[in-house]
């Protein structure tokens, strides 16, 4: 059964975004509890896919993600208000329903394509769309854009940056919970909330103490990229037409 005190915030992003850093942004909350890609386990066991610490992923994290979905849709750890779930939303895979989905408040966070795959092509040399998330983000969207009385909320990564303190306003309201000036800084390090394959990606906003400011990018994605890029491109636009914005 699933708990109905407080509210479960799902956001779903793609690789290559300040999701982390938004992820330490809710946990410097005091009322929030937060929790890290909770299904990765389950993608690297279903898929076969060999990303580094593997193993330590499936020993260290459950990969039945019915028994992940109730935990989410569970009661609130530790006593607090505020569920925050990390999502990446290649990781919702077909073989998962999505009754559990009703039991949260989403959001969605995106990036400029071209930012996001000059990033990922340095991880991954030869990404395929799925890998950047954006189909599995826009269908989401779609469905629950149909279950929910209007669209979920959606972040651009570069919206965030260059004015921190109002984006993050403006989705605490849209999200009903009170905006807290603890969302713009935290203290450096791994937590005991991040996942174990913090020590392979998470170097940079280990150092972090709150969000960067926007730098752009002068990157040039890779000719045999140009047709996932112009696939993801679209798909961004679309969500990108319903990113919160602020008013000037």
């Amino acid at each position: 059964m699933t708990e109905t005190t407080g509210i479960r915030i799902a956001t779903w992003s793609g690789p290559r975004n300040i999701s982390t850093a938004l992820m330490r942004s809710w946990d410097s909350r005091s009322d929030t509890v937060v929790c890290d890609e909770p299904f990765y386990a389950h993608f690297l066991k279903t898929t076969g896919r060999d990303h580094p610490g593997r193993q330590e992923v499936l020993v260290h994290h459950e990969a039945d993600w019915k028994k992940v979905a109730a935990w989410l849709t569970g009661p609130i750890p530790d006593g607090k208000t505020v569920f925050y779930q990390k999502h990446m939303a290649h990781h919702f895979l077909p073989n998962m329903d999505g009754d559990w989905l009703d039991a949260l408040s989403h959001v969605f966070l995106i990036r400029d394509p071209r930012e996001m795959l000059t990033s990922l092509v340095k991880v991954i040399p030869h990404p395929t769309l799925e890998d950047t998330g954006l189909p599995q983000q826009r269908a989401l969207f779609e469905r629950l854009g149909k279950q929910q009385v209007g669209p979920p909320p959606v972040l651009d990564a570069r919206d965030v940056l260059e004015n921190p303190r109002a984006m993050l306003a403006a989705l605490c309201q849209r999200l009903e919970v009170p905006f807290q000036d603890a969302m713009l800084a935290w203290k450096p390090g791994r937590r005991p909330t991040d996942g174990v394959w913090a020590k392979y990606w998470y170097a940079s906003v280990e150092r972090s103490t709150g969000f960067h400011a926007y730098q752009p990018k002068p990157d040039v994605v890779p000719s045999h990229l140009e047709d996932v890029y112009a696939e993801a491109q679209t798909l961004y636009e679309k969500l990108y037409a319903y990113r919160l914005q602020i008013e000037k």
